[in-house]
């Protein structure tokens, strides 16, 4: 795979074109690609795969992928047990169905200290028509609190490649984040993906906004509304958010004094509340959460769901306003 040490983030994201130039489907064109170089790799399945993007490794590498049916739970222990004979298991999975399995993935991979990774599509509004059912707006949260385990949520189909690359290199137990819907391009080409390090996008130095997954494109759209009106943002893409950049984010506070932070998820326990618990042990900032607000989804487009739900751009650009003016009552 072409690496680069460098890249250029795109001042205005560019839609990328075609129904395939998804995150899951980036993820599963990725996996088969890699194969070759991982002999140990095998693919878990449940009767899924054309909506995970395994069916690209179902089809050009049928040895390696692995059918369970409807039985998520039983999925998830085998994937532990595989790991335990020196295979790389991947797990993929829809978010709710993650969920149903989340006793296994803390015991049978986090607990057992398994070299499993959980890929999940259906994420946040962004499962869009699926509606409430499928649209996990909990997963980060629930992944962030079991122990030892590494949660991702990549921005872009050129994001989603290295990461994916990266997680198969990393020696533990990972949960990451596909999507559903066509992204919107953040990168020119795949850089070099590292657990626990945010990506600087835009700087500024009145306002910090923090994203992550389909949020990063909407935080750099924000950050040039408020650039027209005189706001200079720095915008940070937090595809690692367990183990989360706090070196970053402190000297983020030092910089601006002030952060939003935008996420497809509930505002309880997913990147927001990584964000505080940084802020809170060190440098205290007025802090406000894009995020939808401890509601369940409900089916329509990804686009107009996150508009109702508060998650566009001119959302986020109110909230950086909002933390802008709290710092300065603050003196």
């Amino acid at each position: 795979m072409a690496r680069a040490t460098e890249t250029f983030a795109l001042t205005q994201p560019k839609l990328v074109g075609g129904a395939d130039d998804t995150l899951r489907e980036t993820f599963g064109r990725t996996l088969a690609k890699l194969i070759p170089d991982y002999p140990d790799l095998v693919v878990l399945d449940t009767d899924i795969a054309s909506g995970t993007g395994a069916h690209h490794v179902r089809r050009e590498h049928p040895n390696h992928f692995y059918q369970f049916g409807i039985a998520e739970q039983n999925m998830m222990a085998v994937a532990g047990g595989m790991a335990a004979v020196g295979l790389i298991p991947v797990v993929a999975t829809l978010a709710v169905s993650g969920l149903r399995a989340l006793e296994q993935a803390r015991l049978q991979i986090a607990y057992a200290r398994r070299n499993v990774k959980i890929v999940a599509s259906h994420a946040g509004l962004d499962a869009g028509p699926d509606g409430g059912f499928a649209q996990c707006l909990e997963d980060l949260a629930c992944f962030r609190a079991i122990p030892g385990m590494v949660v991702i949520s990549p921005a872009d189909g050129a994001e989603m490649e290295s990461a994916t690359k990266t997680i198969l290199d990393y020696k533990g137990p990972v949960y990451m984040r596909s999507g559903h819907s066509p992204a919107k391009r953040i990168y020119d080409f795949p850089r070099d993906f590292t657990i626990g390090k945010g990506h600087v996008l835009r700087e500024g130095r009145d306002v910090t906004i923090i994203a992550c997954g389909v949020e990063v494109a909407r935080a750099l759209e924000a950050a040039v509304m408020l650039e027209a009106e005189g706001i200079r943002a720095r915008v940070i893409n937090m595809a690692s958010i367990k183990p989360i950049d706090s070196a970053l984010i402190l000297r983020s506070a030092l910089d601006t004094g002030c952060f939003v932070t935008a996420e497809d998820h509930n505002m309880h326990g997913g990147l927001g509340s990584a964000v505080a618990e940084v802020l809170a042990t060190a440098t205290p900032c007025p802090l406000e959460f894009v995020a939808v607000q401890d509601r369940f989804g409900q089916s329509g487009e990804p686009e107009e769901l996150a508009e109702r739900y508060g998650l566009t751009a001119p959302f986020i650009a109110a909230a950086a306003k909002r933390a802008i003016a709290r710092k300065s009552a603050r003196g």
